[in-house]
């Protein structure tokens, strides 16, 4: 293992070590991506080989960037299913509809990918504080991965300690989680930009320590994507490396959107996949749509919303940090960002637990709400394989 030759920042292509602790590239407030050997990849490991691994993320190891895998923390995450929908196929007439259910993963949703890898390999690079602002399902799985970690952890006497920040109107099942998971739980009043701001406060007293709090949120670093992007990963084995031909994908900070289009790019240049892409839809709530309203209107940021609030509460984010990677990904993907309303949204809770027995959160019923609307607009052909993505389970957000 051990594939990654350096960081890249995507705006002004300063490159950064791979061997130290990395954030975002200051000069342009951007992420950076991680930059594989990918020919060198592509002669130590296969497609077949890949498949005959014990299930889950990181059979994926080569395109992640653990080095040693006494470091790969582990719940089980991964190898989530990938659902036809027939009844709400045959119902919006469309052929090949399919729904990845991320509900499945450890803490019952797709952060769990992120987070595992993140954590993993900031504890080989030796850091064991952390903090987190979070709108929720986030939290609850750094939390239980700081929790696996200090189980391995105290053996050499140490622990992971996490320091979570989420607004105080988060569902009731993250909080839960973060406080019987033993982190460092802070209620903030406002939005995930407040948890935000009052994480970094709290961090400044210990910054140059030992015990500083190294900062985990969204594309703050460089490593949530990488877990994320095993989705893609998944998605392409899953069609036997033939992608789908639309994607419709909650969009709140965008690290999934952004990770599956790299793992796809990775994908084509060790030769699994050829050249083709899905169409790659972000979906947002009307309550709070920054990359829909700067889609629409051509621009190359997105403008922090004002007033946000929605049910869907992982698309509450006002500010995308990844906000031109989002859109990058949009438009050459030849995608669209839609936003639903909420009353959308959870009409098409019911329809999917109704018609395919799955209790999808509101995010991931989000993307059949645009589905529908993507349908009526007849954006979609009756014979195009089409993805929805659930992020969590709808058991999460019972109050």
């Amino acid at each position: 293992m051990g594939f990654v030759i350096e960081f890249v920042c995507p705006q002004c292509a300063q490159r950064f070590s791979a061997e130290a602790v990395q954030t975002y590239c200051q000069r342009c407030q951007s992420p950076i991506l991680a930059r594989y050997d990918l020919e060198q990849m592509a002669r130590s490991v296969t497609p077949p080989v890949i498949r005959q691994r014990k299930r889950g993320l990181w059979r994926w190891e080569e395109f992640l960037p653990v080095k040693d895998r006494q470091w790969q923390i582990s719940l089980g995450e991964g190898d989530t299913p990938l659902l036809p929908l027939p009844s709400l196929g045959k119902k919006l007439g469309l052929r090949h509809l399919y729904l990845k259910d991320e509900a499945q993963n450890p803490t019952a949703c797709f952060k769990a990918r992120g987070l595992a890898v993140t954590l993993s390999r900031h504890l080989e690079l030796g850091l064991r504080h952390f903090r987190l602002a979070t709108a929720g399902n986030a939290g609850g799985a750094l939390a239980a991965y700081a929790a696996r970690a200090s189980a391995q952890l105290r053996q050499a006497g140490q622990v992971c300690i996490a320091h979570i920040y989420m607004p105080r109107s988060a569902p009731l099942a993250n909080r839960i989680e973060v406080q019987w998971s033993g982190a460092d739980l802070h209620l903030v009043d406002g939005l995930i930009s407040d948890a935000a701001q009052q994480a970094a406060q709290d961090a400044q007293p210990y910054e140059g320590t030992p015990q500083s709090w190294f900062d985990l949120s969204t594309f703050k670093e460089p490593y949530r994507v990488e877990g994320k992007k095993t989705m893609g990963l998944e998605l392409a084995e899953q069609f036997d490396y033939q992608l789908p031909d639309v994607i419709l994908y909650p969009t709140g900070g965008g690290t999934g959107l952004i990770g599956m289009w790299k793992a796809f790019d990775e994908l084509e240049q060790m030769g699994w996949i050829d050249t083709k892409r899905p169409r790659m839809i972000s979906v947002q709530a009307s309550g709070c749509a920054p990359i829909v309203q700067a889609f629409e209107a051509g621009a190359e940021r997105a403008q922090a919303w004002q007033n946000a609030f929605t049910l869907a509460t992982g698309l509450c984010v006002p500010k995308p940090f990844a906000d031109r990677l989002i859109l990058n990904v949009i438009r050459q993907s030849n995608g669209a960002a839609l936003a639903v309303e909420d009353q959308e949204i959870q009409l098409a809770q019911q329809e999917l637990a109704q018609l395919e027995g799955i209790f999808a959160a509101p995010e991931g019923a989000a993307t059949l709400a645009a589905l529908k609307k993507m349908v009526e607009n007849r954006q979609i052909s009756s014979e195009e394989k089409v993805v929805l993505f659930n992020t969590a389970s709808g058991v999460k957000y019972i109050w």
